[in-house]
């Protein structure tokens, strides 16, 4: 198959994935209350695209949250199921043009740190404006052993670099995973740090739990990353009361988790415990709440807020099973008091399957491990936490009445800027 033919037959499946859209009923009822949401149900056709495929990749549907395209190919209405199962692998990433080729590109994907060569699905007279040096924000997914580009969503300039980072930062701290994603050199680069900082972590502590609180995490994980010796016996979790409460400091968001970041757990002024703790197989996790949680299958009376603190430790995409796992195995009535709150009957891997699926179906490393591999992060983190230049005055100059004023006009100073 030519190139010309693949570039046909993935234009032909996203037409069908389009009137896919508008002949389900259950999609097409999601679609127009999505147009209505984002205010553009009276779009033109050819705006329609801008919108149709951000729909199509990150929209899901119903209780089970399923993929409008698996439904696509559910529904089975389709001429090449290769394409639209190829299309269901697509890449959402933030890439640097290295340069413009005939038919596409060759871009740096910032996330990942690899460099792919794609071709365009249309005439390269579609993308007047983008340039060699920008960065693009796009979609691009494998067909048969070669990259296309089937979307670009903005396009920032050569000199946004650092907004071009922090956006790449940002998708490793929601979805870790893409350090990685296509790229089994720099999981093999995650695993070989992991393996190195646990062995350096049991040697500095002697154990692989260091229970601590919010004002001492930050001193505990900056001294092991040094390679400092540090005293822990002033630094121990002394919680006299056990409660959950609201961080905000911990919803770091696109514009502020780089600077949150900087300021780490101690910024919150009120004390809460913190578990720093080394996975050997998935990396370094500072993990909130941790001994507040573990004290609910103790005496779940005795903790404020409990059912808070489950349902945060249950539904935060940050914390791994395995993190579960570990309290499951010291607690014997784990499961009961789960039970218990939710109001259910699950067994523990029906828990699992509930809240941490993701982490059934991929091998994710914690975001603090991906990120000490980030180059992205390494680069945007030097930057906000490099000093500041202060602002030079320049000398008062002394200018005659009659002088050429100074801002450059041509007139006297007295019939310039003087007249003030």
């Amino acid at each position: 198959m030519t190139v010309i033919e693949k570039i046909n037959e993935i234009n032909d499946v996203v037409k069908e994935v389009f009137d896919f859209t508008q002949s389900n009923e259950t999609v097409k009822e999601d679609f127009n209350e999505y147009l209505a949401t984002i205010g553009a149900r009276e779009i033109s056709l050819n705006q329609m695209e801008k919108v149709f495929l951000p729909y199509i990749f990150e929209r899901n549907i119903g209780k089970e949250s399923k993929p409008v395209l698996e439904m696509f190919l559910e529904e089975g209405k389709y001429k090449n199921k290769e394409v639209a199962e190829c299309l269901l692998k697509t890449q959402a990433s933030i890439f640097e043009i290295k340069r413009i080729l005939k038919n596409g590109f060759e871009l740096y994907n910032l996330v990942n740190e690899k460099t792919y060569t794609v071709l365009s699905l249309t005439k390269m007279t579609s993308f007047r404006g983008v340039y060699a040096g920008q960065y693009i924000v796009g979609r691009i997914f494998e067909f048969r052993g070669e990259y296309y580009i089937i979307e670009i969503s903005s396009v920032l300039s050569h000199s946004q670099k650092e907004e071009a980072m922090r956006y790449a930062v940002m998708k490793l701290v929601q979805n870790p995973k893409l350090l990685y994603l296509d790229n089994p050199e720099k999981e093999e680069e995650i695993k070989s740090t992991i393996s190195e900082m646990y062995d350096k972590f049991i040697n500095t502590f002697g154990k692989d739990i260091i229970l601590t609180t919010n004002k001492h995490a930050d001193d505990i994980i900056g001294a092991f990353n040094d390679g400092e010796e540090i005293d822990l016996s002033d630094k121990m979790s002394n919680i006299e009361a056990y409660k959950f409460f609201h961080v905000k400091e911990l919803d770091n968001n696109y514009s502020n988790f780089l600077e949150n970041s900087l300021g780490g757990f101690s910024s919150h002024s009120e004390i809460y415990d913190v578990a720093v703790i080394f996975d050997k197989d998935k990396g370094l996790y500072a993990v909130p709440f941790y001994e507040t949680f573990t004290k609910i299958f103790d005496n779940k009376d005795s903790v404020e807020n409990y059912k808070d603190c489950i349902e945060y430790f249950l539904s935060n995409d940050s914390i791994p099973d395995s993190i579960l796992k570990r309290v499951k195995d010291e607690k014997s009535n784990f499961m009961d008091i789960i039970n218990e709150v939710l109001g259910t009957s699950y067994t523990y891997d029906d828990l699992i399957k509930e809240y941490k699926s993701e982490y059934l179906n991929n091998r994710i490393y914690s975001s603090a491990t991906v990120l000490y591999c980030s180059g992205a992060f390494s680069n945007v983190f030097d930057i906000i936490a490099a000093p500041k230049p202060q602002p030079v005055s320049a000398p008062a100059i002394k200018v005659g009445r009659n002088d050429p004023c100074p801002c450059g006009s041509g007139k006297k100073y007295k019939n310039c800027c003087g007249k003030a």
